[in-house]
């Protein structure tokens, strides 16, 4: 590819280019981990550079010219796509939850229920429990225990990751209001108790990916005049405010909600070496805001 249109490219597209240059170069090969999420659309953070596949015929796992082939004693479970076969969602779900960050395998369970209907938070949770390897078992029960198809992208997912890590209280999702003129809203976070709303928006959703950004401020102020006609307080936060961890303690602090757990100090501070620089892949729909 010319040097100046790569260079033009996403991140994230930059690693889905990688992955079908790796699959032109080796016909047969298996994606599975971030590549098979590359090719359902599910959540991928960055560019994760390495291609993964699955090598079943290999004795060890190994990196061999930007691709990583993992060997299994499964019978895992395939999908196609476009032609090609790829490791299954669920599959994918299980292997990101077991080997990445927990908010990075919460993204990706989350964005693998959204795509699949016929897929269920108790189903990945079998697969998981049910392969022979142990490695990385106890880490993934955190991630797909909370998996939900109604964080509708990955922002709210990591979101969710760090107000619970922070010690708050799990909010209720894409909760809807009707206001006085007839208008219905949908906010991604809702504590009813507090009357608190929060959306996950910020420097992602008014970067220009949606659309002209003064046209969806004014929306958005629109938007939340609305809200505030039966809540107490609408919040909003970007994915810096929520990676860097202190700017979101204090935006929930200030909304008036209270923590009703110890912080998670360990599982902030790995979040923030892990994804604070690496915005995921928008896999919403253009946003109503």
């Amino acid at each position: 590819m010319p040097a100046g249109a790569w260079a033009q490219l996403a991140p994230w597209d930059r690693y889905l280019a990688r992955v079908h240059a790796a699959l032109l170069q080796h016909p047969g090969l298996i994606p599975t981990h971030e590549s098979a999420a590359a090719l359902y659309g599910a959540a991928v953070f960055g560019d994760p550079l390495v291609v993964h596949a699955l090598a079943a015929s290999r004795t060890s796992s190994r990196l061999v010219g930007g691709i990583r082939w993992h060997t299994t004693t499964d019978e895992r479970e395939l999908a196609e796509i476009g032609g090609f076969t790829v490791s299954s969602l669920a599959e994918c779900a299980v292997d990101l939850a077991r080997a990445r960050h927990p908010a990075i395998g919460l993204a990706v369970a989350d964005s693998a229920l959204r795509l699949d209907s016929a897929l269920d938070r108790a189903g990945v949770e079998r697969l998981n429990e049910a392969r022979a390897s142990s490695r990385g078992r106890r880490l993934a029960r955190w991630p797909l225990s909370r998996a939900t198809s109604s964080s509708e992208t990955p922002f709210e997912s990591v979101s969710r990751a760090v107000i619970e890590w922070l010690g708050y209280p799990a909010p209720e999702l894409q909760r809807t209001s009707m206001s006085s003129s007839g208008i219905e809203d949908r906010a991604d976070f809702a504590w009813p108790i507090e009357s608190v709303l929060a959306e996950a928006d910020g420097d992602l959703k008014y970067d220009g990916r949606f659309g002209d950004p003064r046209t969806l401020l004014r929306r958005q102020a629109a938007r939340d005049t609305r809200l505030r006609e039966q809540w107490r307080v609408v919040v909003h936060w970007g994915w810096t405010e929520a990676t860097t961890i202190s700017p979101l303690r204090g935006i929930l602090r200030g909304a008036g909600l209270r923590p009703c757990a110890p912080e998670n100090a360990a599982a902030l501070l790995s979040l923030k070496r892990a994804i604070a620089s690496r915005a995921p892949h928008p896999t919403s729909p253009t946003p109503d805001a």
